[in-house]
Formats: C-alpha cells, sequence, structure tokens
C-alpha cells in the first residue's frame, strides 16, 4: 500500500484505440453474416390495437421471421419483463402491471416496440416493415402527472404508480410548528434525453448448443439471468458479452425489449442477429431522465439552523415499471433526506404517475442529482428570504467534522468529512471575493451576472462486493478479470494501473479482461460511482494473497522462512541472498515448477460501509438582458473524492458531468404534443450543449480519505452533474433576483429568461 498514493496522472492506454478506429463496439464485431433486424413501433401514445396483420411482412423480400407478442409467447418465451414495485405509504403494494416485450393488445407510448422484423439486410426489413398493417382505436394520450385522467394500466385506475413516503412525518410537523421562520420553494426538474454517444444495440449468435449474447450496458450478469428467465435457457446455456460501450448513463444499466427478440430469432432461425438503433429511434425508445416537481420547505430556528425539512415530489414514470426506475425514484431519491447538513426532522412523499411520454422515465443517475438540485436550491433560497450570506448558511448547517461518524436520517452513517474545509478551498478557487468586481463590470457594459453554488454529498451504491482474479499467461502477460464494465470512464488505464502500482508489473504488460460471462464468473457491473473503489478493493485483495502464496513458494525453493521473504511493490527480497525476482519472475519460476495453482489467484471482497465522495460547484453566469442569452462564464469544482489514483481521469470525469448539467440548465429539454408526438426526435430540436456552451472547468481536489475502504476512496462518476444542476440555476436565479425574478427553472433558454424579465417589468408597473 505504500504507493497507492502516488496518484498519477497517466493518460488513458484505450483512448489510441477509440481514436483511430479500433474501437470493438457491438455494431462494429457483429458477424458479418448476421441477419438484420428492424423494429416495428407505435406510431401514436395511446391506443387499442384492433388489427395486427404481419402476414405480407413475412412473405417479402429476404425477410426470414416476423415476430409479434403472440409469437413470443407460442414459442415459449416469458414475455412480462423484470420491473420493481415499491410499497405505498399505507403499506400496499405500488401498481405492478405486465411490461411485455411486444405490446400486447394496447399501445402506451410512441415508440413502443409492436413487432420485430428479420430479414437478410436492414433495407429488406424496412420495407417488410412498411407491409405490416396495423389497426387501432385512438385514445388520449395521458401527459400531466396528476391523479386521474385517461388510464394507462388497468391496475392504476388513477394512473398512480406509487405513492411512497419516508422520514419521521410527525417529528417534522413539530418542528415545523415551532419554526422562526418557513422558506418553501417549488422546483421543477426538467424531462431530458440520454444521448450516450453510442446508441443501444445487440446482436446475438448460436455457438453450438449455447447461445451468446453481445450487448452495449453496464454489466453481463443481471441481463444474463433475465436472458434466461425470459427465453426459458437454463442460465449456463447463454453467455452475455459487454464490448467497448461509448456511454451509458444509467440508461444502459437495464435490459430492453429488443435484446430478448433479437436472442430469440438467433435461436430460432440458427443464425447470427444484429440489431443497432438509430438516432431517433433512441430518443423514442431509450428510458429518459428525470421529469419531476417538488415542493420543498426547509424550517428554521431563530439563529439559522434547519431544524425541520420537508419535500413532496410528483415524478413521471413513463408507461411501465423498470427493473430500476421506481427504486430509484424512492431509495436513491432518498438521499434528499441526507445531504450534508445537520437536520433533526425530516420527511419526503414522493408521488409517480403511468404516462403515455416513454417507456421508463427517471435516468441518466437519476436520484442523486434530483436529490441534491432540491435541497440545494431551496437552500438558495432560504439564503435569499433570510439575508444571510449563502456560504454561511451553509457553514451555519454543515455536519462538523466531530460529528462523525454521522448517522442521517436514513440510517446512513457517513465514515468522515470535512465541508467547511471544502467550501473554504471553493470560495478561494473560485474567487468569490471578486465577484462583485466582476458583476460591477458587467454592469457597466449592460449584463447580468450572477454566482450560485451547490454542495453536494453523494454515495457509491449497487453491489458492495466485487471479485478480481489475476492470470500469469503462457505469453509473458498478466489478466486482470473485473466484474465492472466501462462505458468510457477509462477502467482499462485505472485497473491496469492500480495492479502495476501494487505488484511492481509493468502496465503495459497488464490487460483488463472485462465483460464476458464466460471468462468472469460474477460481478456488479458499473452504476452508481460503485466501480474503481469496489473493484480495487478486490484487487488488493487479491494482491495480498498472490503475495502470500508466492512467498510461500519462495520459501519452499530457497529454504528459507516465510518470516524472511518480503515484497516492497516492486520486488521479493530473500534474506541471506541477494535474489529480488519480480512478480513476473517469480510466477515464471512457478510455471517451469509445474505449479500452475500458482498462476491464477482470485478474491471476492465486500465493503461493509459505504463511503461518502462530497464536493462544492460554483459558476457564475451572465445574461445578457436584450436577448435572454445565459452564458456560463466561468466554473469552479472542488471536490473531496478521497485519495484517487489518477487525478487526471477523475478531473475528465467531473467535466463531463458538469457538461451535463450545463446541458440541462441552459438548453436540454424534451417536448412532446398534446397527443403525446415527441417534438424533439432530432439533434436539429434537442439541443445538446456545445463546446461554445461550456467555460474552463476548475478542479480541486481536496481530499479527506475515506474510512470505509482500506485504500481511502470515494468515488466520483456522478460528481459533475450532480452538482451542476443547482450551481448553474443559482446563478441565474442570482442574476435575475434584483430585477424582481423571484422562481427560475431548467432550461434557461434566451425567449424563457427574456419572457421572465418581461414579466417581472410588467409585474412592477
Amino acid at each position: 500500500m505504500e504507493k497507492f498514493g502516488k496518484s498519477q496522472p497517466v493518460k488513458r492506454r484505450e483512448d489510441v484505440r477509440f481514436l483511430t478506429g479500433e474501437g470493438r463496439y457491438v455494431d462494429d464485431i457483429a458477424p458479418a453474416n448476421a441477419l438484420q433486424s428492424f423494429v416495428f413501433r407505435s406510431p401514436v401514445a395511446h391506443a387499442v390495437i384492433t388489427d395486427l396483420d404481419v402476414t405480407d411482412a413475412r412473405e417479402a423480400e429476404g425477410v426470414h421471421a416476423v415476430y409479434t407478442l403472440a409469437d413470443l409467447e407460442a414459442a415459449g418465451l416469458n414475455v412480462a419483463m423484470q420491473g420493481v414495485t415499491v410499497k405505498n405509504r399505507d403499506g400496499s403494494d405500488g401498481a405492478g402491471p405486465e411490461r411485455p416485450i411486444l405490446a400486447r393488445g394496447r399501445l402506451r407510448f410512441v415508440g413502443e416496440p409492436v413487432a420485430v422484423i428479420v430479414a437478410e439486410t436492414l433495407a429488406q426489413a424496412r420495407d417488410a416493415a412498411e407491409m405490416i398493417m396495423l389497426d387501432y382505436d385512438d385514445l388520449p394520450a395521458k401527459m400531466d402527472m396528476a391523479a386521474g385522467g385517461e388510464t394507462v394500466h388497468a391496475e392504476a385506475p388513477d394512473n398512480v404508480a406509487y405513492d411512497w413516503h419516508m422520514g419521521d412525518e410527525a417529528a417534522t410537523q413539530a418542528a415545523f410548528d415551532k419554526a422562526a421562520r418557513v422558506v418553501s420553494l417549488d422546483v421543477g426538474d426538467n424531462r431530458i434525453i440520454v444521448n450516450s454517444m453510442e446508441p443501444r444495440g445487440c446482436y446475438a449468435e448460436p455457438e453450438g448448443d449455447r447461445l451468446h449474447v453481445a450487448i452495449n450496458g453496464q454489466g453481463v450478469w443481471g441481463p444474463k439471468d433475465q436472458l434466461a428467465k425470459g427465453l426459458n435457457m437454463p442460465a449456463d446455456d447463454i453467455r452475455v458479452t459487454n464490448p467497448d460501450t461509448g456511454g451509458g448513463f444509467g440508461m444502459k444499466g437495464m435490459m430492453y425489449p429488443e435484446y430478448f427478440v433479437v436472442a430469440h430469432a438467433a435461436r430460432a432461425l440458427k443464425r447470427p442477429v444484429r440489431w443497432m438503433s438509430e438516432r431517433t429511434e433512441a430518443m423514442l425508445s431509450d428510458n429518459a431522465g428525470r421529469d419531476l416537481t417538488s415542493l420543498t420547505e426547509l424550517a428554521f430556528d431563530a439563529d439559522h439552523r434547519i431544524i425541520g425539512y420537508r419535500v413532496f415530489t410528483e415524478a413521471n414514470m413513463g408507461a411501465y415499471n423498470s427493473q430500476y426506475a421506481q427504486a430509484i425514484q424512492t431509495q436513491l431519491f432518498s438521499r434528499v433526506l441526507t445531504g450534508v447538513y445537520d437536520m433533526p426532522a425530516a420527511y419526503l412523499r414522493s408521488v409517480g404517475y403511468f404516462t403515455n411520454t416513454t417507456q421508463v422515465d427517471a435516468y441518466r443517475g437519476a436520484g442523486r442529482p434530483e436529490a441534491i438540485y432540491i435541497l440545494e436550491r431551496a437552500m438558495d433560497r432560504a439564503a435569499r428570504e433570510l439575508g444571510v450570506d449563502p456560504l454561511e448558511l451553509r457553514r451555519i448547517n454543515f455536519i462538523k467534522p466531530d460529528q462523525f461518524p454521522y448517522k442521517t436520517l436514513v440510517d446512513e452513517t457517513y465514515d468522515v468529512g470535512d465541508f467547511d474545509k471544502v467550501l473554504t478551498r471553493a470560495e478561494a478557487e473560485a474567487d468569490i471575493p471578486g465577484f462583485a468586481a466582476r458583476k460591477a463590470a458587467d454592469a457597466a457594459e449592460g449584463r447580468m451576472r450572477g454566482l450560485g453554488l451547490c454542495y453536494y454529498i453523494e454515495s457509491i451504491l449497487g453491489d458492495p462486493a466485487e471479485s478480481a482474479k489475476v492470470e500469469f499467461t503462457d505469453e509473458g502477460r498478466v489478466n486482470i478479470y473485473v466484474g465492472t464494465q466501462s462505458n468510457g470512464q477509462g477502467h482499462e488505464t485505472v485497473y491496469a494501473q492500480f495492479l502495476s502500482d501494487q505488484t511492481g508489473i509493468p502496465v503495459e504488460m497488464i490487460d483488463v479482461v472485462q465483460g464476458d460471462s464466460d471468462r468472469i464468473k460474477q460481478g456488479g457491473g458499473t452504476g452508481g460511482s460503485r466501480s474503481v473503489t469496489v473493484q480495487n478493493t478486490a484487487t488488493l485483495a487479491t494482491v495480498s494473497a498472490m503475495t502470500e502464496a508466492f512467498v510461500a513458494f519462495l520459501s519452499e525453493e530457497e529454504g528459507v522462512p516465510a518470516s524472511g521473504i518480503s515484497f516492497d511493490d516492486e520486488q521479493f527480497r530473500i534474506e541471506g541472498s541477494n535474489m529480488t525476482p519480480t512478480m513476473l519472475e517469480v510466477a515464471e519460476m512457478a510455471r517451469e515448477k509445474g505449479r500452475e495453482d500458482l498462476l491464477v489467484h482470485e478474491q471476492r471482497t465486500k465493503l461493509e460501509a459505504r463511503s461518502f465522495p462530497n464536493g462544492c460547484h460554483v459558476s457564475e453566469v451572465v445574461i445578457d438582458p436584450d436577448t435572454g442569452v445565459v452564458t456560463v462564464d466561468r466554473y469552479a469544482v472542488v471536490d473531496d473524492f478521497g485519495n484517487l489514483i489518477n487525478p487526471m481521469l477523475a478531473e475528465g470525469q467531473v467535466h463531463g458531468g458538469v457538461v451535463q448539467g450545463i446541458g440541462q440548465a441552459l438548453t436540454e429539454h424534451v417536448q412532446f404534443d398534446e397527443d403525446g408526438q415527441l417534438l424533439t426526435a432530432t439533434f436539429m430540436d434537442y439541443a445538446l450543449p456545445r463546446a461554445d456552451d461550456v467555460p474552463y472547468i476548475g478542479f480541486t481536489s481536496e481530499p479527506v480519505p475515506s474510512t470505509a475502504n482500506v485504500m481511502g476512496m470515494k468515488g466520483c462518476g456522478e460528481a459533475g452533474t450532480v452538482g451542476a444542476l443547482a450551481a448553474v440555476s443559482n446563478a441565474v436565479q442570482d442574476a435575475l433576483w434584483e430585477h424582481g425574478v423571484r422562481q427560475v427553472d431548467m432550461p434557461f433558454t434566451p425567449m424563457k429568461v427574456w419572457d421572465l424579465m418581461r414579466d417581472a417589468r410588467i409585474a412592477a408597473e
């Protein structure tokens, strides 16, 4: 462990491969003779199917099969996809309607898969889709987040997916009853589309009596289990691989209907079958993100300390329960009750509604960004109404260093933290003392400048257990097998770098193996900022076991007690000998002696507690009052990620997350018409952030090492997005506050901002 703290800014080894077109993405590596599939999707948001005739499509040139739900059921598939229900406030189960692989009897959102055509070429599959006769009786689309309206599912007559709560309602009410001041804010969190660089895709191929399914997801073991259940096959007969993946963001962490149909088609036709989503298809059919509104209330005593906090949230769950969405809106959304503030009483109520929008909502890192966004927007409003400096209000309410370990209201235990230290560093890095001069200079030029900050906290989530296996190959290289899955985060670099640091094995001799259910027996995949912390804990245990085994081997070979042999992270040293073999040399010695048992080492570990990355984002925006254009002019981040393996990669993760947050805050917004038709279904209509929307983003590490793992790490995957939404929003609110605008909600498009200023002027006249 001596070398762990080096924090080397090593460049990503996988980037050469990606930038030179050598990436192994599913659409690149699908078998050349694979049949092509095309998904025939619902053209309307809500309707009863009166007729579905695929006869002509089946007879079209080049077509091998056309699958409807009836065909899948006739083939013996379990067509109900995995979904999650949660308990309502009264203890009953939330609504759990069936989510079929393909539409059953009713269409529930534009883009819902109805049939899948498999043909020799994609053009033939498309042509055949034109021959499908789909008749239906339109029903009104349910688009709003409120009980009632046209029923989406009979199992939810009021369209309520769940009505859930957490916290002590009575204690919270008592706190509000005695409060010196109550501040409230109704906060909107706009719907976004994930838009991963690589859309979803898959291929499947028979491998003897087994089936190989390749996906571009966030892990292989969950999909493997669900495919086995859906296809009614033994899990051992299915191999799932996950090659390079161009972005996941949580959206790819679950199964989708297309994967089951493609897998079944390959099995039934005894040919490889492939499918790749197009961009508009992805916008229609990927699980979406955000789309909720929250009434937030803070109760303060006379000293500006928070004594109570409550939130009522209404969330759009889309047309179906997913395997994660409701759990995310509840379990992860409970982050809103933790935060970095010492709150004696808190209560959260969350109600989800089924709508005819997309198949499932609440993704792109759902839970943490929403929760922190709500809390930090409320803290910003409180500072304004109480007349307190926003930094000082946070300092008053921070959990103090001497309060750790700190048990939160939702039974989490924060191990360590020094939030004031991080905030103070952010104040300096962002040059908050110089803000007044910058604002005055802009005002002299007719511009409006605002400053906003957000202090966030999150936790690593997902499976706390992981395995690592190290194998010395015949070619003299070393494989490390991991149970996580890179979606672009740089795992190949980080894991090889860490193993090299701990063993002295040259990093160029190490190959990272991931995403293959045959080569790796189990794993938790990637999500919830878990990967590096959980995976490297397992790696550390494997290195320890390997070192112990090699010491025993050298002891036996050299006739030296094990106590006389040491390892200094590079070489073994043997008392009374000038031998200083490396790990690679000892492995070769073992091979020569026929000790194959010493060439593979594996350990599985489980974190007994979570770690809690936290940090402060500070944003400054400039607004042109004549056009309403908002420009993010300055942005600084100070993060406590604990110890870092590779600061360069951590900074890159933060930059990417901040850009996501800026995109949602300024430009991104999903729009439907009243009939549920998606109006933002291309990049001509859906505004992703561009280079000129993003300023230089300062990143500073201010670590307080975690005690929850031996490496002192805290994770960083979602930290950028978690802080950016509130930081930018609070900056816009700051710029507009003195002009009479009291409520701002994302996205801050030029027209919206211009209208807000106009309405404020009219109201003041």
